[in-house]
């Protein structure tokens, strides 16, 4: 295929705060950037005119749930092994489309997204984006995990060790644990700890012998404590966050996903369709977690992009929408687009993607406008998506 120019952009590159004008990316046939410049271009077997139009990368979404149906209040998690199979690609493609080019996913049913990552690594699917997956999540007996066809159900740090072990050996890259109840089950809530902290800990001990990553489901506390005590490497949704676990996390190099719009669409659109105890959860917990996570961004906490799309309305298209979110509660434009490169640094892919520069991946987009002035440019339905130089 040889080398391809892609020239005439204005290039958000990721890592400045800045448009570069007239920029162009010479990109080889691997789907590398070897050169990037806004100079005299060099010459390439192909090119490309981007008309001007604005570039930036490819988004980084590390919390995901694409065996999950977002139009069933459950997750959908009941389904057989085949209908789940089918709406998880459905559900790929519709993150691609939105411009996410790379995502973890943070619990499968029947392990579907170990499998699905080793298609796409043989190039058997190509319409989807890269994932890093985590199989099955990890869950208490009656916590939040304990779903059908969902949750390896431990109750000791022994049984996590063997339940993890299995889990890496049948090709999990990241482990998910659940250390609080959530929104979605009946009979818990965010300030119920689950999995203890020795159990977690067993977790962490196996998937970092790997160099692997843990990210736990935490939402209040003590099991936000919980989990950063454990070492995990990431804190997803971390709503009632506070300043003791804050200073912890700021020493361990913690990250967190806020999800916002995981707490958001459930009261903006369930209900009367949703139970009323799961609607008045999220409801009851958006202007906390605005405040909280904010507090966190503030003092410098490494803030990631992820959705937990799949949970009720909340639908794999609407990862921009998360972007927006973040700006509407205090983050600049530049910040939240930082989440995706934190993403990466997370999910220690940062060396191929989340930026575009020489020896990345040329995973890009391109807009009509200008995100770094109005976030919601990521939103356009039309955008072009590259993956590895090719449109997709």
């Amino acid at each position: 295929m040889g080398t391809t120019l892609y020239y005439n952009c204005q290039l958000f590159d990721g890592s400045k705060n800045e448009i570069q004008a007239n920029a162009w990316f010479l990109v080889d046939e691997t789907g590398k950037i070897k050169q990037t410049g806004t100079q005299a271009a060099p010459e390439a077997e192909q090119k490309v005119d981007l008309q001007q139009k604005f570039v930036m990368p490819g988004l980084i979404n590390c919390h995901t749930h694409i065996t999950m149906n977002p139009k069933t209040g459950d997750g959908g998690t009941a389904a057989n092994v085949v209908a789940s199979t089918v709406l998880a690609v459905q559900n790929l493609q519709s993150l691609l489309h939105s411009g996410v080019t790379y995502i973890r996913e943070c619990g499968s049913t029947y392990d579907i997204d170990i499998t699905l990552s080793q298609l796409i690594q043989n190039k058997r699917l190509t319409a989807a984006p890269e994932i890093m997956p985590s199989g099955r999540p990890y869950s208490m007996t009656g916590g939040h995990g304990d779903f059908p066809n969902f949750g390896h159900l431990v109750d000791s740090p022994d049984e996590m060790r063997k339940a993890v072990r299995q889990g890496l050996k049948k090709g999990a890259k990241a482990i998910k644990v659940m250390a609080t109840g959530g929104v979605m089950t009946p009979n818990d809530f965010m300030d119920d700890p689950q999995l203890s902290t020795a159990e977690i800990h067993a977790a962490v001990e196996e998937a970092h012998h790997k160099n692997d990553i843990v990210a736990a489901h935490a939402e209040g506390n003590p099991g936000i404590l919980n989990a950063i005590k454990a070492g995990v490497d990431s804190i997803e949704h971390g709503f009632y966050v506070n300043d003791e676990e804050i200073d912890l996390m700021l020493e361990q190099g913690t990250y967190l996903t806020p999800t916002f719009i995981a707490a958001w669409a459930i009261p903006e659109y369930g209900h009367g369709i949703l139970p009323d105890w799961e609607v008045k959860k999220a409801a009851d917990a958006l202007d906390d977690l605005y405040k909280n996570i904010g507090h966190a961004y503030h003092r410098g906490v490494p803030i990631t992009l992820g959705t937990d799309a799949g949970t009720p309305f909340n639908e794999f298209f609407q990862t921009p929408v998360e972007l927006e979110l973040m700006v509407e509660h205090g983050f600049s434009n530049f910040d939240a687009l930082q989440t995706s490169v934190n993403s990466a640094k997370l999910m220690k892919i940062d060396q191929e993607y989340g930026t575009l520069a020489a020896g990345k991946f040329a995973d890009f987009l391109v807009l009509d406008e200008n995100p770094l002035q109005n976030i919601k440019a990521v939103q356009q339905e039309d955008k072009q998506v590259y993956k590895k130089g090719q449109l997709v």
